[in-house]
């Protein structure tokens, strides 16, 4: 049985620092569990630069070795990891990967790609997996609190949710034993019309909107659906600058919508 995984390059929430990726290790992890019960071979794939630290913290986790596809990412073309990645993925009976990457607005479209391109069943939102018989039974993720189990024939790419009940164990022996091994992909040099090239920059925060809490009661609410009463508040015309903006400042307060 051969088993692979998909790892991606992620980024810390306030510095911007590239890292492991959290879902990426929890598929990993996954798969260590799977490799060792049912004496497995795993295999760590990365589609990218080789020369990126964040990817030997994977060997933290408990990767042996990292194997980076050589994957350009140049201003004038951003490379396309589906055609290497389902090229080197022939004859696995298991693909792990994370939902999706960690980059602000990553589509988290690359599981059903490499899916689409190996022609292998998916099953997305996974929170923990077991083999038997040729099958992979899953447990996914629903809204509010629901789980599911669904059974899928092997060959199959499992997407592993962010919230997969996995601890991943990080040993910094393991980072210096292991080794992240490049190697060289066929890749097109320039976009064409139908691959064009990307556009990354930093994400912008999105302002919000400050809303006072409804204090009155439902009755109340209900009342004011039907009728056009006036809802309290001040209109402020007369006056500086200075008086009006302590106007608003004192309504942010009253409402706690500030805390100074």
């Amino acid at each position: 049985m051969k088993i692979a995984v998909l790892v991606s390059v992620g980024r810390h929430p306030v510095s911007g620092t590239a890292r492991y990726s959290r879902n990426d290790a929890a598929a990993l992890t996954i798969a260590l569990s799977l490799a060792k019960t049912h004496g497995a071979t795993l295999d760590v794939l990365h589609a990218g630069d080789p020369s990126n630290p964040a990817l030997k913290e994977y060997l933290a986790l408990g990767a042996r070795t990292v194997e980076v596809l050589e994957v350009p990412a140049t201003p004038e073309w951003q490379g396309d990891a589906i055609a290497p990645l389902a090229a080197r993925l022939q004859g696995y009976d298991l693909v792990l990967t994370g939902t999706r990457a960690e980059g602000a607005f990553d589509s988290g479209m690359l599981p059903y790609r490499v899916a689409s391109a190996l022609d292998v069943p998916l099953v997305g939102a996974a929170v923990d997996l077991t083999i038997r018989d040729g099958c992979a039974e899953v447990r996914q993720f629903m809204p509010k609190g629901l789980r599911r189990r669904v059974e899928v024939r092997l060959p199959a790419l499992i997407a592993v949710h962010p919230m997969a009940n996995t601890a991943p164990s990080y040993a910094y022996a393991r980072l210096r034993e292991g080794t992240i091994r490049p190697v060289a992909t066929d890749a097109p040099g320039r976009p064409s019309a139908a691959n064009p090239a990307w556009t990354i920059r930093p994400a912008s925060a999105k302002p919000v909107r400050l809303a006072a809490a409804e204090k009155r009661s439902g009755h109340a609410r209900m009342l004011s659906a039907t009728t056009t009463e006036s809802r309290g508040g001040s209109v402020v015309i007369e006056g500086s600058s200075v008086e009006k903006a302590q106007v608003i400042l004192a309504y942010l307060r009253e409402h706690q919508l500030v805390d100074y």
